[in-house]
């Protein structure tokens, strides 16, 4: 009689388990879509946050895109949030430019099903499942610290910013919390470049022109530093008022090369976003089983808060920095 050996028996155990692998349903559907909504597409600091979201969706093997105007447009950005809602994706990210006119928006996309993230700028008031992004109070407090080794004794700071932008807003608290530790500065102007350093660059032009006491500038957003520099290089003031900018924009980088920017607060949009789709697929997929479904739970199994952190860069680091951004893959 003929035995059947190990290779036989072996035989079998691979057959059925490659016919059971084949019966099984896929973690991800084939059309599995993910979608950032954006305040401004065409900025640097979007595109890194572009780049860290098609990573994800690669590596979970999804599709995943960045949508949003090419100017702050906070209207424009909303039409086009109403707009991926009604595609019913499997979840969207989005850094709201205005949370005001958001909050029912995302409100009706969760009580659909699709689950929202805001990611960078936050809408609290609304059913958003978490918000991943910078501590913002924490990073304008850390702006006002910088500037005040800048300008010691007396001191008129001026600040750019986007008022009404709520990511933003709590910067311009952290600041003016920070104040309070450092009496011999002033704060003497606001002034909204509306995400555009042309404006910040006129806006900074005058204050110039017209003589007004100004020792310092701290920029809260991204645009602004770049433009602030560009008016201290064109009236030769360079080195002469201190500039601390927000976030790494190319121009923003190269200003402190050229010393008319002392340092930046950097962001991270790339890990922000990263880390945005994976959370998204979680959810969209029940993975974290403290609730038996994420939309009928009275408390989402998530975080609600994750502080992705920042990073100062100025003279003595810029090198480093710039080798570490080189790395990452370019957005499509």
């Amino acid at each position: 009689m003929r035995r059947h050996g190990p290779r036989l028996v072996s035989l079998f155990i691979f057959v059925g388990a490659a016919l059971i692998a084949s019966c099984s349903k896929p973690y991800h559907e084939t059309n599995e879509r993910y979608v950032f909504v954006a305040t401004n597409i065409n900025l640097p600091y979007w595109q890194e946050a572009q780049a860290g979201f098609l990573d994800a969706a690669k590596a979970l093997g999804v599709k995943g895109e960045l949508v949003g105007p090419t100017g702050y447009a906070p209207n424009a950005e909303l039409g086009i949030f109403r707009q991926i809602v009604e595609e019913h994706p499997a979840g969207i990210c989005l850094s709201a430019a205005r949370p005001e006119i958001f909050q029912a928006e995302i409100d009706k996309a969760i009580a659909q099903g699709i689950p929202v993230i805001c990611v960078d700028a936050d809408v609290p008031g609304s059913k958003r499942v978490l918000y991943i992004g910078t501590d913002n109070f924490k990073a304008g407090k850390e702006s006002l610290k910088q500037m005040a080794a800048l300008v010691p004794g007396n001191g008129s700071v001026v600040v750019i910013t986007i008022p009404g932008q709520r990511n933003l807003d709590d910067r311009l608290a952290g600041v003016a919390d920070t104040l309070k530790n450092f009496p011999a500065i002033k704060l003497t102007k606001i002034l909204d470049d509306k995400g555009d350093a042309r404006s910040a660059f006129d806006q900074v032009s005058e204050l110039i022109q017209k003589k007004e006491k100004v020792d310092g500038i701290i920029c809260l957003e991204a645009t602004g530093g770049s433009g602030a520099a560009e008016a201290l290089h064109r009236l030769s003031m360079e080195g002469k008022l201190r500039i601390v900018a927000f976030d790494g924009d190319p121009e923003t980088l190269d200003w402190i090369d050229r010393g008319a920017i002392t340092a930046t607060i950097t962001q991270k949009p790339y890990v922000m976003s990263y880390y945005g789709l994976k959370f998204l697929d979680d959810l969209q997929h029940n993975a974290v089983h403290q609730f038996k479904d994420w939309r009928t739970a009275l408390a989402a199994p998530m975080p609600t808060f994750v502080d992705t952190g920042t990073v100062i860069v100025d003279k003595s680091n810029i090198k480093l920095y710039r080798e570490a951004l080189a790395a990452h893959p370019k957005p499509l």
